[in-house]
């Protein structure tokens, strides 16, 4: 008799597994069913930004397999259906189908929740009213872009995180102008505030007015029941749409009714193997679950598709009877906002010490290629290294073309917990069209190399 794999959620992570176990048993041996309450499955949210922004054309070329593909796969996949229920206990959900509410229950042997995250939402007066976006999936995105139709001029971003930053370049290439208000005194609040700092300025050099250390307290409406101004801490600044950039939480609602673990974030807590902690049968991965930092050797939550698609690999070869565990991030991430990179890997100096570590840390400049070559442009490099030991705990880029990327090498690095020392003997490739002599990584590491051990 087959198993039945029931599949909250059909993105990343949720897809993925179904597809991996399905590639590993037949239809015979596990049947899928997979629910999903929108109406696009396995897209690129990461995409997002750069659809709206007009460089990505067509909402479609972020979707990477669409319900049919899916289905013809051998997976049943129910959109516009929403879970509404878990029962650990009957080993059993209830699902709603969205038009027309029609309700029903089905029982499960093996469970993956894969129900990602939700933009964070301030409880403000004026912040659920139409024109005002959270995005987070393909129907967000398409709904923000109903709204910019709507003759905007004036476009206020709430929040300067990940998000924000890049919304706010896709508002600036929509031809808007642009307010950026934030709670941190610099935008980027993942990187130390002096690289911080670079960012600001970068984007108030491309006509962005960056409005620090604001507290957002009410989006003002006018008679069409839409933004007109959101009222700061700082002042009133006008807006035809406003974008929320205050990140997301796990969308794990349905987990804790359910008495699933949580984390302090707010995240499943799950074992190597995704299996959520204590609970047998019964998996989990993506934006809903808390992952092991490597360098810190605490849990947090990271909504990045890379992790998600990783789990649902993870999940789905162990139910389809392999063996595979997920290890952990090193808390790597790049973005862009116009010609700017930014890049991050590791522990910023708060992290460090709420970890305990005493740590050094060293910020030089240097050009992505030889100086006399054409092309080189400017990048700041700061690295962060333990006092005594010297391990590298944490590296951020902030540049223009050739910047981000160089993040990876030292993503690697902490991955193999190797000494600033170490790193400046990595033999990396070198000619004037893609580094100077010596890259600005290891510029980085030798300077932090005269400071620790």
């Amino acid at each position: 008799m087959s198993e039945h794999l029931v599949v909250i959620g059909a993105d990343a992570t949720g897809m993925s597994a179904a597809s991996q176990a399905r590639r590993r048993r037949g239809p015979e041996q596990l049947r899928i069913t997979a629910f999903e309450r929108g109406g696009f499955s396995s897209y690129s949210a990461c995409g997002i930004p750069y659809w709206v922004g007009g460089e990505v054309a067509e909402r479609d070329a972020l979707v990477a397999r669409t319900p049919e593909e899916h289905r013809s796969r051998g997976i049943d996949l129910r959109m516009g259906t929403e879970v509404t229920e878990i029962d650990l206990d009957r080993g059993r959900v209830r699902t709603r189908e969205l038009d027309g509410g029609a309700e029903a229950w089905t029982g499960f042997d093996q469970l993956v929740v894969a129900t990602g995250a939700e933009p964070i939402r301030p409880s403000l007066p004026g912040f659920d009213a139409p024109g005002v976006h959270g995005v987070q999936t393909l129907d967000d995105g398409a709904e923000l872009l109903a709204t910019l139709e709507r003759d905007c001029h004036r476009a206020v971003v709430v929040g300067g995180g990940y998000i924000g930053v890049e919304m706010a370049e896709a508002m600036v290439r929509r031809g808007l102008q642009v307010t950026l208000v934030l709670r941190s005194a610099e935008p980027m609040p993942t990187l130390d505030p002096d690289m911080g700092k670079l960012v600001r300025v970068a984007m108030e050099g491309m006509g962005i007015e960056v409005v620090p250390g604001a507290e957002a307290l009410e989006v003002l409406l006018g008679p069409d029941g839409r933004p007109r101004e959101v009222a700061t801490t700082a002042g009133q600044y006008p807006a035809d749409v406003v974008v929320l950039g205050l990140g997301v939480r796990p969308r794990t609602g349905l987990a804790r009714q359910a008495g699933l673990p949580l984390g302090a974030s707010g995240g499943l807590r799950t074992t190597p193997e995704m299996r959520v902690s204590g609970v047998d049968g019964v998996w989990a991965g993506g934006d809903c679950v808390e992952v092991l930092n490597l360098v810190s050797g605490g849990y947090q939550n990271i909504a990045l598709g890379t992790h998600a698609n990783k789990h649902g690999l993870v999940i789905g070869t162990n139910i389809g009877g392999g063996r595979a565990t997920f290890p952990g991030v090193v808390g790597t991430a790049v973005s862009k906002v116009c010609s700017l990179e930014i890049a991050r890997t590791g522990l910023g100096e708060r992290e460090a010490t709420a970890a305990g570590a005493a740590w050094e840390s060293a910020v030089i400049e240097s050009t992505s290629r030889a100086g006399y070559y054409p092309g080189a442009a400017l990048m700041t490099v700061k690295m962060i290294a333990e006092r005594d030991s010297g391990r590298l705990l944490g590296v951020q880029i902030v540049g223009r073309e050739g910047a981000a990327k160089r993040v990876d090498v030292a993503a690697v690095a902490l991955t193999a917990g190797m000494t600033v020392d170490q790193v400046v003997s990595l033999d990396l490739g070198y000619a004037p069209p893609f580094s100077p002599v010596w890259d600005p990584v290891l510029v980085a590491a030798r300077k932090l190399a005269g400071r620790v051990g």
